[in-house]
């Protein structure tokens, strides 16, 4: 597996960190969680399958876990024996609370100098606005993007997916590997720095035109990604669901158009987006409206035309497609999963559905750290180390 013989710390909690290191574990890496004396808070998060959230097991399948409490020097420094065997850290602080703990890149590269070692935080470890808490929607609507995000009447609506998040785990990701690569020319580590903020605006080069070329904020009516271009928008059947027009390419505008009997509308879309459009959006409501989904499924089947329909999330993980590709799938003990999107045709990823108890890897991990039995059982007895 690719990164087989790599070894991960996550100190991370949530969804960005201990998502990006499950995929390293998906493919091979040991990743060690450090959990607080509490817990990942996510094992109560959300709803559970077979007394397990669904969130948990979806960000720490085949991870190992310890949990040391950082506040008692004795903790720190067997952290810090662990986090001098290993290949990366993760963590995802408030910036300088890893410094309080004794647990920052410049204590770990004074022990590992080849560690790399990935900070995640909302903003950054500097600017201004570093030391201010949030979590995805509070970046996200930093970032520009819940603005686009708009209803009919123009007010914001939440978006339904974590993208500051998930933007930060893929970067954090790609940082990771990017380090790794040059590591293995110079034998350096390196410190990262990601933000959720950052990632999240990397995200935006096709809806950036308003504000670089014209200097002006979008107006999500009129704009191609966000309801301003007739083949890019949500369409009501009528039996009350939904379909997508996902392609703006006119070859797709003059395929659909001339089933319809209305090609001479298609000069409309030829203009750009924008409200000289909406003749052609009223004519696709109306058109639209007056069979079902099922009935344009079988309509649409044998045009060359950009269309989905719009599933909920159960019939989302049901497609065929999506069964088919293994983003969904099943342990031995009945549990699901969400798939590895990552396919190599060679060493493909094997995830271990495996969960870890609250430190069940304390004895473990730190033997193999090099502390001794009995430094092991004096932690324990101390309640440096918490268990189930």
């Amino acid at each position: 597996m690719k990164l087989e013989g790599l070894r991960v710390l996550d100190l991370s909690l949530f969804l960005p960190g201990p998502h990006l290191t499950m995929m390293m574990a998906d493919h091979g890496a040991e990743v060690i969680k450090l959990e607080p004396p509490g817990g990942e808070p996510v094992r109560e998060v959300g709803l559970k399958q077979n007394g397990t959230s669904v969130w948990f097991r979806n960000t720490h399948r085949g991870k190992k876990s310890i949990c040391i409490n950082l506040k008692k020097p004795a903790g720190r420094d067997a952290l810090l024996k662990v986090a001098a065997g290993c290949d990366v850290v993760v963590e995802a602080f408030r910036p300088g609370v890893a410094a309080r703990l004794g647990v920052d890149y410049p204590a770990i590269q004074a022990l590992n100098p080849g560690a790399v070692y990935c900070s995640i935080s909302a903003f950054g470890q500097d600017g201004p606005l570093r030391d201010r808490p949030a979590h995805d929607l509070a970046v996200e609507a930093l970032s520009g993007l819940v603005a686009c995000n708009v209803d009919q009447d123009g007010r914001p609506v939440n978006p339904h997916v974590p993208a500051a998040d998930m933007a930060a785990s893929l970067m954090a990701f790609s940082g990771i590997l990017m380090a790794l690569c040059r590591r293995h020319q110079t034998g350096k580590g390196d410190f990262i720095d990601v933000a959720m903020l950052d990632s999240l605006m990397a995200w935006t080069p096709n809806v950036t035109g308003p504000v670089f070329a014209e200097q002006r904020a979008p107006h999500p009516p009129d704009e191609r990604s966000f309801g301003g271009n007739a083949f890019y928008r949500s369409y009501r059947s009528a039996d009350g669901r939904y379909l997508a027009l996902g392609g703006s390419e006119q070859k797709f505008v003059v395929n659909l158009l001339k089933r319809l009997g209305r090609e001479d509308l298609a000069g409309l879309h030829a203009r750009g987006p924008g409200p000289h459009q909406q003749p052609l959006v009223d004519f696709l409501n109306q058109a639209f409206a007056e069979k079902t989904l099922a009935e344009w499924e079988a309509i649409l089947a044998d045009i060359d035309v950009c269309w989905a329909p719009v599933l909920d999330l159960r019939e989302a993980f049901e497609q065929p497609q999506v069964r088919h590709r293994n983003m969904r799938w099943q342990d031995a003990e009945g549990n699901d999963h969400i798939g590895v999107p990552i396919r190599f045709a060679d060493e493909p990823a094997r995830p271990c559905p495996d969960l870890p108890g609250l430190g069940q890897h304390n004895r473990e991990v730190l033997l193999a750290s090099g502390l001794d039995g009995e430094t092991i059982d004096a932690l324990e007895n101390s309640g440096v180390l918490k268990s189930d």
